[in-house]
């Protein structure tokens, strides 16, 4: 019987974020819940205060010798002796063998962050003193920076030939010297990390070294003849090598290949590893009687991480190709694998993760990939080099062996899997079998000891001779949704708690990736493992709330509800259907649901009534105890034990009925719409499709072995959040990916894997380049142009050739391939070229400089009509901006980086303008990460000269457009039949004024024909009749055949003074005419398609131009998109850094194939990677597997050439310098400069930025109430404080926004604004309260930034989260922190030495008490500095009291007078006066107010109903909605680039 466990007492709330994991007590026990001050009875050094750490040793060591925010001045000299006492009593760990740790964490990061490293170590390495203790300590100091996630190389490029020495110093480290086993982990990592940064020219370059063709001089003999025999290209190579050996020699110099450095580097660590693993992990204490019985088995903790460190090594360098190449030899001739497999750790239950990891190895090493070519081998190539390769082996065997002979004449498929392979060989005696494998086949060499073991000889010969299932196989028969044995299993799906101390079985998205097919498979792993994740949190947040007990029958039952979870009333499986042909598993599996929804609330009731087709659900089997668990159990009991929870499967759901049987939520149009009635009674039944594969699973399961039938156990239906709930589309679009060939463009193929040149998919060495561009509205004159290619001479023409003397927009461009300038596009690890140019080629006069031609055009009459006039953009794009249009425009690959307010948008709305006038016979897909930058990028379309029959925005956003028009698919179908009756109509008013029939406007098909024998021949005769007679002044306006039609113009269109004017209107006259036909041809197909579906379709595969949708859509609906067909030629995509890399892949493949041709044409990424990466919720995914690494960012980082935009239009200059200088050279623009409203300074403020220290507040700094939701009470007091005031001098609200970077502090602060601020009525609530991460993306003038900790710096250490905070805020900002703890901060040092310049203490101006000033920016004024939380809040407390007191007087003297003084003024409407309605960016009534009109009412406003609902309830309603409250807060002025001008 099936063991039942109980539901004992758990904790379960979400997890957060471990970023500093505190060890209690011994090894083996968990971490703890809490820091210290919540759990008295702990004693637990570990977890430490900023006072503790300033009391700490070393931190008085380093204010005594290294640190420079100490107040000691003078500093003793380097002492090599403290270096090494530091190592031996901080940082080596105690050889017990029972930890798992290789370094006492908390002392390594308190030395880290005193910056010991920067400042004590590397300034005084010396390659030929500096001690073995000096070099571990760098060591152990670089790993820390890799498991916090910061950069780690940076302070060693001022001394870039030190850092070789360095390099070369660490290789030689373990000559002549054992290193503890705690001390090989440590090395090894950081050989890891290291080859995890090739990157990095300074690391690449010393380390490739070790993974060359060099490393072959230690293979055995036969292994080597053998590698030379399949790859004779390398024996040029090799040779090479050879002749500089013997050159050597000839001049005398002793030259021994086998003692270099690379040559026996790699092969030492790994005998060095197999030594650990064969001797050191488990081992046995021998009995005292001498007895030859096995005593206590002894477990060696620190081996085993040692163990699975050196996997996770040797699997990162057979994952990457440049070291993959030359080192899978080295692997296979040791036979690494078989090694492992038969060691004992790989069996023991201590060694699952181990097994793991080989398994991941031998995958890796077996990959199909042609190492020398790196082209991926097709699945018949495999298959053919697998049956020549054992052909080989039985003639051979036919030949030499006669025992083999059996063997020899089998066919191949009966004898080439594990089990008959093994037992053919096993007719062999050892002395053969070890002849066969070390002198015959040569496979391992024969001075191995470890060839005397037969079964090693064995497994040798079977993992070479055995057919591997290749990957689409394995794939293809993995199940879709996780199961209970993948949720819960801590190798594969870590808690949220991972620390970076350990390794874990996952891949790691590398900078560069073996094939597609690699690719693919790391993502589709991570990505389904991550969605597990979620799943699994989400069923152990929702079975507890059920109360699951055994009732007296001892069946389970439930005593309590839950909102996502419902028990099930019957279960059955309805239909099972045959395999497909090649296939074990059924083609389908249905399954009947039963619930029912009586127990829950209308409005949970509507939520299971939402449930459609697609959606995916959670089939549960509970079994709780019938008792308890008792705390020692509850202690050592895994989740799903404490649950009671036995089994989980996923399935999709077809169709969902009511009681009756009547069909629910159909959308398939087997339900009429005027048919649908509201569902019947409280039963519901859901028909489900179940996951086949792991339903074969589960049958061959229980007919093997016995097992339980897992299908009739489920009491359980599990929901889950629509939002979250799209992992299963996203996972079965990359599972097709993997199964179709040729599907990423051959331009962009190398690039995206990461080999060959990074600038080869650049515009400037593409194919089919457009010679001449017309860039339309892109330039607002001549000088516009001039600035923007300023290297060369701009010679203005006209059409025919001469000369233009007054040239106006538009213009045509004769775009050189080699174009000049510095708007070029640079990999990141170079400046911009301005800075690098010649000072003598700088000042080139203009007859020097390379001519430039640019056609000045005059454009074809649009027609008579204003809504016929093109729309202009006003933007004065820079010249970077236009650099990035003219590389768009092109085909290739664009990057554009776009920092904070810098007009990103701007620019991809000028690319897809210009593109569609140049390109207009080729589709755009425009793909962003938000729905809100979807809709900011398509509102600023429909402003350009693009016809709105061309846009289609698909997805769940589309309502949130702020447009009058519709531009979802079916409100562009609506539009077009509106617009079809409305041509038409215009078509028998053409006829009318024609005097021939109106029945030609019967349809459009009619309307076609009409056009072709009556308007168009019309129009031809008049053209002839022209050219007779184009002498005569009057002629066109006599005999213009269509005058009647456009009798209704505004203006007369002919003047009939000159030919040529009159022309040129009657060719705009006819191109009106020629529109109308071509819209009315257009719309013929929604004529004949009878179908809304069908109608839609046609829309987005045919008509539109420019699709745009969110990444999350394309993943969704990928199938669809190819079953329709859908095609396009373009793809740009907004916010790419913030996408997921496989989110950001999909959309490239929206479209099928064209004869094995991609058509794909241009991708334009615009991101910006100094901002956030993409959210991972689960930390191991994201530390270990590099996750959260976006393509924008991965091809940063191979050197990709990006133009970065450089001039912000957001914030003031003093503002914008903290976070500048992360960007290559970020300007400002001439308008921020300019205008005055950025020179005034903030009111009642000395400063408009500072940092204000916070110290504790009722003896607390940080406080987490629960394990990582830090709060800070001090600095949320003193924060709403300085809101109060402000809004007590007149700052609007809806201009405050308040960030800071916990979610436990954003629950705090809204708490106090809540219990402080919501009461009164002339306070109210902020724009937002919420966390840096949420705000990503938006701006506000004012804000209000928290940093919460108060012991260690946590997850603002990633400068990219500090970025993000510094660049939100465009007149004001105002830090509340820790000083002592964020100054000695080294990564964050460029901001916070500027934040620091000023008084940490805050300065306000008391006697301002308006909300506005004549004061300017850099005059602080009359300043008093607040001493802390209780003065500000005595402060704000004071004028609070003044107000009320004003209010009391006001409405005696008004109840005394009689009437309301508040009809007196309309725009006081709720107390909230004229200066501080919503102002406008540039001219600003509520910082320039009429004089004289600063009344009390002006201190008092009362903004409680224009601020964000939203701003209490819980996140899901704040990400979700992105901000329904963005129209009160960022006016059309406000978007950064477009209100240059104004």
């Amino acid at each position: 019987m099936t063991k039942v466990y109980g539901t004992g007492v758990f904790d379960f709330r979400r997890h957060r974020v471990a970023e500093y994991p505190v060890t209690v007590g011994g090894p083996d026990q968990p971490l703890p819940e809490r820091p210290p001050e919540s759990k008295p009875e702990t004693n637990v050094p570990s977890s430490i205060t900023l006072v503790e750490i300033q009391r700490d040793r070393l931190t008085k060591i380093a204010n005594e010798n290294w640190s420079k925010s100490a107040t000691y001045n003078e500093k003793p000299p380097f002492s090599a002796d403290l270096v090494k006492e530091i190592y031996e009593t901080e940082l080596l760990v105690k050889e017990d063998g029972g930890m798992r740790r290789t370094v006492p964490l908390q002392r390594v990061m308190i030395l880290e962050v005193s910056q010991y490293l920067e400042n004590y170590l590397w300034p005084n390495f010396d390659p030929e003193s500096s001690s073995f203790e000096h070099v571990m300590s760098m060591i152990l100091m670089i790993n820390e920076k890799f498991r916090e996630n910061v950069a780690a190389w940076i302070c060693f490029y001022d001394r870039k030939d030190m850092f070789k020495a360095f390099i070369e110093r660490v290789l030689c480290l373990k000559e002549g010297r054992s290193l503890s086993i705690a001390e090989k982990t440590n090395y090894l990592l950081f050989m890891i990390n290291a080859f995890q940064s090739l990157e990095d020219d300074i690391v690449s370059k010393k380390i490739m070294r070790l993974a060359s063709l060099h490393c072959w001089h230690s293979l055995s003999f036969g292994r080597f003849q053998m590698e030379l025999c399949l790859n004779p290209d390398l024996i040029k190579k090799w040779k090479r090598i050879a002749k500089k050996a013997k050159e050597a020699k000839k001049r005398g110099e002793s030259f021994d290949m086998s003692t270099m450095l690379e040559v026996k580097f790699l092969r030492n660590l790994i005998e060095e590893f197999l030594e650990v693993l064969d001797s050191k992990v488990i081992y046995y204490d021998d009995n005292d009687d001498g007895s030859n019985v096995h005593g206590f088995e002894i477990i060696n903790e620190a081996s085993i991480l040692y163990c699975e460190r050196f996997m996770e090594f040797l699997i990162d360098l057979l994952s990457q190709l440049p070291t993959r190449r030359y080192f899978k030899p080295l692997v296979a001739d040791v036979a690494v694998v078989a090694k492992c497999h038969l060691s004992v750790l790989y069996k023991h239950e201590k060694g699952k993760l181990f097994a793991q990891l080989v398994d991941l190895l031998q995958y890796y090493e077996g990959f199909e990939i042609d190492d020398n070519l790196g082209r991926q081998m097709t699945d018949d190539e495999v298959l053919q080099a697998h049956y020549e390769r054992f052909q080989a082996f039985q003639l051979l065997s036919f030949k030499k062996i006669p025992k083999l002979k059996e063997l020899a004449l089998a066919n191949i498929g009966a004898i080439h899997k594990r089990a008959d392979l093994s037992k053919k060989l096993s007719v062999l005696s050892p002395d053969e079998l070890r002849d066969l494998v070390c002198n015959k086949l040569k496979l391992v060499s024969k001075n191995d000891p470890w060839t005397e073991r037969v079964d090693f000889l064995i497994e040798v010969m079977v993992s070479f001779f055995e057919k591997q299932q290749s990957q689409k196989e394995a794939i293809n028969a993995l199940p879709l949704y996780p199961n209970e044995q993948i949720m819960w299993d801590e190798s594969l799906v870590p808690s949220i708690n991972y620390s970076g101390e350990g390794c874990l079985a996952l891949p790691k998205l590398n900078l560069q990736f073996l094939t597609l097919h690699d690719y693919l498979l790391r993502n589709f792993n991570l990505f389904r493992l991550e969605s597990t994740y979620e799943i699994r949190e989400d069923i152990q947040e929702a079975v507890p709330h059920l109360l699951a007990y055994t009732n007296n029958e001892g069946q389970p039952a439930f005593r309590g509800w839950s909102r996502m979870a419902v028990p099930i009333k019957e279960f059955k499986i309805t239909e099972v259907k045959q395999p497909n042909i090649g296939e074990v598993k059924p083609a389908s599996v249905t399954a009947e649901v039963t619930f029912s929804i009586s127990s829950y609330r209308t409005q949970i009731r509507s939520e299971w009534n939402a449930l459609k087709e697609h959606d995916v659900l959670f089939l549960l089997c509970i079994r709780p105890s019938f008792e308890p668990l008792s705390a020692d159990e509850a202690a050592n009991a895994s989740v799903p034990q404490k649950l009671g929870l036995q089994f989980v499967r996923g399935c999709e759901i077809i169709e969902i009925r009511d009681e009756e049987g009547t069909l629910m939520n159909d959308f398939t149009g087997r339900i009429k719409r005027d048919e649908w009635k509201p569902p019947k009674g409280e039963l519901r039944t859901v028909t489900v499709a179940l996951d086949t594969a792991q339903y074969h699973m589960d049958v061959s399961n229980i007919a093997e072995k016995g097992a339980e039938d897992v299908y009739g156990t489920f009491n359980i239906l599990m929901r889950r959040k629509p939002k979250e709930n799209n992992f299963k589309a996203i996972l079965e679009s990359i599972r097709d990916l993997m199964n179709e060939t040729c599907i990423v463009p051959d331009w962009l193929h190398d690039v995206f894997l990461g080999y060959g040149n990074p600038s080869a998919a650049q515009w400037t060495n593409m194919p089919d380049l457009l010679d001449t561009v017309d860039f339309k509205d892109t330039f607002l004159d001549a000088d516009h142009v001039q600035e923007c290619f300023n290297d060369y001479q701009v010679m203005f023409t006209n059409s025919d050739g001469t000369e233009n003397l007054n040239p106006r927009p538009p213009f045509r461009i004769n775009i050189p391939r080699n174009l000049k300038g510095n708007s070029h596009a640079l990999p990141g690890n170079e400046k911009s070229i301005t800075e690098s140019v010649d000072v003598a080629t700088e000042n080139k006069s203009d007859l020097e400089k390379e001519k430039l031609i640019v056609e000045a055009y005059t454009p074809p009459d649009p027609g008579p009509y204003p809504q016929d006039q093109p729309k202009q953009n006003s933007v004065r794009f820079t010249p970077t901006q236009v650099g990035a249009i003219v590389s768009g425009i092109q085909p290739g690959l664009t990057m554009v980086v776009g920092p904070p307010g810098t007009g990103k948008t701007d620019t991809a709305v000028q690319i897809l303008n210009v593109l569609y006038h140049n390109c207009p016979s080729q589709r755009t897909l425009i793909i962003t990460h938000s729905n809100q930058a979807l809709n900011d990028l398509f509102e600023k379309i429909m402003e350009r000269d693009v016809p709105a029959r061309y846009l289609l925005r698909l997805g769940q956003g589309e309502q949130e457009l702020a447009t009058d028009l519709d531009f979802s698919r079916q409100g562009r179908v609506n539009a077009m039949l509106v617009r079809r009756l409305e041509l038409l109509s215009e078509v028998e008013r053409l006829a009318r004024s024609l005097q021939l029939p109106e029945d030609v406007g019967y349809t459009c098909e009619t309307a076609g024909y009409f056009w072709l024998l009556h308007v168009y021949s019309r129009w031809e005769q008049f053209l002839a009749d022209c050219d007779k007679n184009q002498d005569k002044p009057t002629f066109v306006k006599d005999r213009f055949p269509f005058t009647e039609f456009f009798s209704n113009t505004t203006q007369p269109v002919f003047t009939g003074k000159s030919f040529e004017e009159d022309m040129r209107a009657a060719k705009g006259c006819f191109s009106h005419l020629k529109t109308v036909f071509q819209e009315l041809e257009e719309c013929r197909a929604f004529e004949l398609l009878k179908s809304t579906v069908d109608r839609a379709n046609h829309l987005m595969t045919k008509q539109a131009k420019i699709v745009a949708m969110t990444c999350t859509h394309a993943a969704l609906k990928r199938k669809d998109f190819l079953q329709l067909g859908f095609k396009y030629d373009n793809l740009l995509m907004e916010e790419s850094a913030q996408i997921l890399e496989i989110e950001t892949f999909i959309p490239m493949l929206l479209q099928r194939q064209e004869d094995g041709y991609a058509r794909l044409k241009r991708c334009i990424l615009i991101g910006d990677h100094h901002q956030l990466p993409p959210v991972v919720k689960n930390m191991a995914f994201q530390k270990y597997s590099h996750m959260d690494q976006s393509l924008f960012t991965r091809f940063v980082r191979l050197g990709i050439p990006y133009i970065e935009l450089n001039a912000q239009g957001r914030a003031r200059p003093s503002l914008a310098r903290l976070y500048n200088w992360r960007y290559r050279d970020l300007g400002d623009l001439p308008y921020v400069k300019e205008n005055p409203f950025f020179h005034k300074a903030n009111a009642g403020f000395g400063y408009d930025y500072q940092l204000i220290d916070v110290p504790d507040y009722h003896g607390k700094g940080e406080t987490a109430p629960s394990p990582w939701f830090y709060q800070n009470e001090g600095e949320a007091e003193y924060l709403v404080s300085v809101y109060i005031y402000m809004r007590l001098l007149g700052y609007p609200a809806n201009k405050i926004s308040i960030l800071t970077t916990y979610n436990g502090q954003k629950l705090l602060i809204r708490d106090v604004i809540n219990r402080r601020c919501a009461p009164y009525d002339f306070i109210g609530l902020p724009n937002k309260v919420t966390t840096v991460d949420k705000f990503q993306g938006q701006q506000n003038d004012f804000i209000l930034l928290s940093l919460v900790r108060t012991r260690f710096v946590g997850h603002l250490r990633d400068v990219r989260r500090l970025i993000v905070a510094m660049s939100r805020a465009r007149l004001g900002l105002y830090v509340f922190c820790r000083r002592a703890l964020f100054e000695q901060c080294y990564e964050l040092q460029p901001t916070f030495q500027l934040l620091l310049q000023r008084p940490d203490h805050l300065a306000l101006n008391l006697h301002e008490v308006a909300p506005v000033t004549d004061r300017l920016v850099g005059d602080t004024g009359p300043v008093h500095l607040v001493s802390g939380t209780e003065e500000m809040a005595g402060i704000v407390n004071f004028r609070m009291h003044q107000v009320y007191q004003a209010r009391m007087m006001s409405q005696q003297f008004s109840d005394y007078s009689g009437h309301d003084t508040s009809k007196e003024r309309p725009g006081e409407q709720n107390g909230l006066p004229d200066s501080s309605a919503e102002h406008d960016d540039t001219q600003t009534d509520s910082q320039n107010p009429p004089s004289g009109e600063q009344p009390m009412d002006a201190e008092t406003p009362n903004v409680a109903t224009n601020t964000n609902e939203g701003m209490q309830v819980d996140d899901t309603v704040e990400t979700s909605e992105v901000d329904k409250s963005e129209s009160l807060n960022e006016d059309d002025s406000n978007t950064e680039n477009s209100k240059m001008e104004e």
